[in-house]
């Protein structure tokens, strides 16, 4: 049976985010969220980073990389939920009442990526079903 987007969301974004090579997962959340944003979750001050890691001239540590697919598929899921770059990227900075009006971005760049990830997918998932 294949799934849907309704039946299932968010897997195909999940799909995605764990079998992309890593410098196309960077420049499609690069487009997703912005140079500066990803830039922020990966712990590095310039976007030329970010730049390099979508041409494939440097590879981030285990940690970023595992971040930044994390970031792809909550960044996908709204999306997929008709949202704009811009709602994605207002999601992932505004105060989220579901993550103690903590911002997304701020949790996933902080903590560990599998300690809040699924917070913060479940958050993302229901902002999706809401709009």
């Amino acid at each position: 049976m294949t799934a849907t987007p309704t039946s299932s969301p968010g897997l195909s974004t999940y799909r995605e985010s764990v079998t992309m090579d890593f410098p196309e997962l960077v420049d499609r959340l690069r487009e997703m969220l912005g140079a500066k944003l990803v830039a922020y979750l990966g712990g590095v001050k310039e976007t030329r980073a970010v730049r390099q890691w979508a041409s494939g001239e440097r590879t981030p540590g285990d940690t970023v990389v595992q971040r930044l697919r994390l970031a792809y598929q909550v960044a996908g899921l709204i999306v997929e939920s008709q949202n704009s770059p811009a709602i994605v990227q207002a999601w992932f900075q505004g105060a989220n009442p579901q993550l103690e009006d903590r911002s997304p971005a701020r949790m996933l760049r902080e903590d560990r990526a599998d300690g809040v990830g699924p917070q913060v997918i479940s958050a993302a998932r229901a902002f999706a079903r809401v709009g």
